[in-house]
């Protein structure tokens, strides 16, 4: 496809304070911009996706100077940290940015001169609190919203509203920016573009906090030294997150003019993806910097939940931060991309576990994916068939696994276009499984030496669904990806629109076979400890009647089950992924395979026990249990409410 042809796709993450390594939660909100841009080459687009690190500020400041550094020397010694994490897993980034970059600290200079020029910003006094390390003010409207910010406080200091530490109180001369003249503007938008946030939701805090009224930002200090100059006041710096939102646009070319058609081409970015604690700068500064401007608004702007170790969000200052060089050495880059898609809901904070993520792997990549393409080539090879050509007419059995993978294909595609990145992965899972169930069920093993044709046929048609199995999941895991694709003979490459040839399904494609190492392989997993026989004793003897308090220990929550599978080994279990909302998702089973198939599951709400002690089934842990009761004929039936409520309501 020639470049001319080609549509734009500008991706990009937040950029990352240069004060350590990066951690899960960076890696997490990376790998989904490269998850999107890899997804855009595949339609043959043109794409430019950045990402980069914001090292000016306060919060910078302070900590080069505990370790005794200079500034710019401390943020260098963790840059090649985040580019090495980076390449390990694979993120194609276009460009990466640093706040400490010439061009970008003429640019914002520029910017606050075009702003001054324009009668936008003024020079007056502040007084109020301050965040060091969110680098946020906490103004007076918060803390009559949320009063527990005072409680407790000394000195009736507030805490910051994003992560409830100390703030402290700042009077100093500053420039400010007329944010409160931009909020009609804001507040219009907003209803001209109710979709502009995914999920919705998020959209509706914003909408609710600039109704509450907006002051004027303060974008200049004068007590911070490590900062952008202001242009002909030498006196301030610009405020961080003035000079951090700029990095979008200074990246592809503003206030550059040999690369005017550069900004021209890219702007305006098509997708901002950011976590949830920083949605505030990005939905109410960003746009009205770019109003002041006269220059368009971002397309959208994807705002994920945060990763929970346990209960708790993870972040450096609680130092329950994971380090994804330590995940990548156990496990590989492509499993942890694998994992962080599917696992990890944008619409929720979602738990982080090592033994989800070994299960995830084992039950998933090892056996749905790994085994399917094992088993196909390694029954090939073993009658020494190499080549495999696509009949010219396809049996009843192959035609429907064909019309399955046009639904998986049109589905992938709609989830995709709604940023619902972990249904996507859940859908084509959904697909897998029945491949594996029309390999399996038709025993081609058996049928070599009966019927030949038969026997050609279920292999081809396996191939066929794991070329596009293969081709959808690069984006997720692009090495893994492009071996199982050269173990079928399939080239791969970005010279085309595959995304439009998927969509075609046409299973007319021709098969060199390799056989290639195991695909994924499983993690050891730990044994569990057997219950001690005096425990098994006295649990035996608990009395049948409970008290009130016993009852309450029982966590009895409301859940949609977001997908549903087979466990091809049992006879009785279905596995569920069961989506509790702000609780996050859990993986559950229950033996209701002869009662229900997984399409009768998916997307109903049911009630489960939240807090049960996670059992091994299968050797997969059950991390809850479901809740039934047998109707008069003697068939379980779910217990659901009766209106829909809200994922993770709790009985009472």
């Amino acid at each position: 496809m020639s470049t001319s042809k080609r549509k734009k796709f500008y991706v990009t993450t937040p950029i990352y304070y240069g004060t350590a390594k990066p951690h899960l939660g960076s890696l997490y909100s990376t790998l989904l911009a490269d998850f999107v841009a890899r997804w855009n080459k595949l339609k043959g687009n043109d794409v430019f996706f950045l990402t980069g690190t914001d090292e000016h500020g306060q919060k910078i400041a302070d900590a080069a100077q505990k370790v005794g550094k200079d500034p710019k020397k401390f943020v260098d010694s963790f840059v090649n940290d985040y580019k090495k994490t980076w390449q390990a897993y694979e993120i194609d980034y276009t460009k990466f940015i640093r706040t400490t970059d010439d061009y970008h600290v003429k640019a914002v200079q520029q910017w606050i001169r075009d702003l001054q020029q324009k009668g936008d910003i003024y020079k007056s006094m502040y007084e109020g609190w301050y965040c060091t390390p969110c680098e946020t003010f906490v103004t007076a409207k918060d803390i009559p919203v949320r009063p527990e910010l005072v409680e407790g406080s000394p000195n009736g200091s507030p805490r910051c509203p994003s992560c409830s530490r100390e703030t402290h109180k700042v009077h100093e001369e500053t420039y400010f920016f007329k944010l409160s003249a931009y909020q009609d503007k804001l507040l219009e938008f907003y209803k001209n573009n109710p979709d502009w946030v995914v999920p919705k939701e998020r959209l509706n805090e914003v909408i609710a906090f600039v109704k509450s009224g907006l002051k004027d930002l303060s974008i200049s200090r004068t007590t911070v030294k490590w900062g952008i100059p202001f242009p002909d006041d030498n006196e301030h710096v610009a405020y961080v997150w003035a000079d951090a939102l700029n990095n979008y646009i200074t990246a592809i070319g503003y206030g550059q003019e040999k690369f005017k058609k550069d900004f021209a081409k890219w702007w305006p970015a098509d997708l901002q993806i950011m976590g949830k604690d920083i949605i505030r700068f990005h939905a109410i500064y960003w746009p009205a910097f770019l109003m002041a401007l006269d220059l368009p608004l971002p397309k959208k702007l994807l705002v994920h939940g945060w990763i929970k170790i346990g209960e708790q969000k993870m972040s450096k200052s609680l130092g329950n931060v994971v380090d994804p060089m330590n995940l990548l050495k156990a496990y590989g880059a492509d499993p942890v991309r694998y994992y962080l898609i599917r696992k990890m809901a944008i619409t929720h904070d979602s738990p982080f576990s090592i033994q989800d993520l070994e299960q995830t792997i084992t039950s998933d990549l090892a056996n749905d994916l790994g085994n399917l393409l094992s088993r196909m080539v390694s029954l090939a090879d073993k009658h020494g068939i190499y080549e495999l050509l696509a009949p010219k007419t396809w049996s009843a059995d192959a035609l429907k696994l064909q019309g399955e993978c046009v639904s998986a294909v049109k589905d992938f595609y709609t989830y995709m276009d709604e940023y619902n990145f972990h249904m996507v992965l859940a859908r084509l899972w959904k697909y897998i499984n029945q491949v594996n169930a029309f390999f399996h069920s038709h025993e081609p093993w058996k049928l070599v030496k009966t019927d030949r044709d038969t026997f050609l046929e279920i292999l081809c048609a396996t191939a066929q669904s794991l070329r596009t199995v293969g081709l959808l999941l690069w984006p997720t895991m692009p090495n893994k990806m492009e071996e199982l694709l050269k173990s079928i003979g399939v080239v791969f490459s970005l010279d085309h629109n595959t995304i439009e040839e998927l969509e075609l399904c046409n299973w007319n494609h021709n098969f060199m076979l390799t056989k290639i190492p195991p695909l994924f392989v499983k993690p050891e997993v730990k044994k569990v400890t057997e219950q001690p026989k005096e425990q098994e004793k006295k649990a035996a003897l608990v009395d049948d009647i409970i008290t009130i308090d016993a009852v309450a220990k029982v966590q009895l929550l409301v859940g949609t089950i977001d997908h549903c599978e087979e466990v091809a080994e049992s006879e009785k279990l279905l596995k569920m992924t069961v989506n509790f909302g702000e609780k996050g998702t859990r993986q559950i089973f229950a033996g209701i395979k002869k009662q229900y198939t997984p399409e009768d599951l998916i997307g109903k709400q049911s009630v489960f026990v939240y807090n049960l002690k996670p059992r091994k089934m299968m050797g997969m842990e059950s991390q809850g249990m479901m809740l039934l009761a047998k109707d008069a004929d003697g068939k379980l039936q779910c217990i659901a409410p009766v209106e829909k409520v809200e994922n993770g309501t709790r009985l009472c």
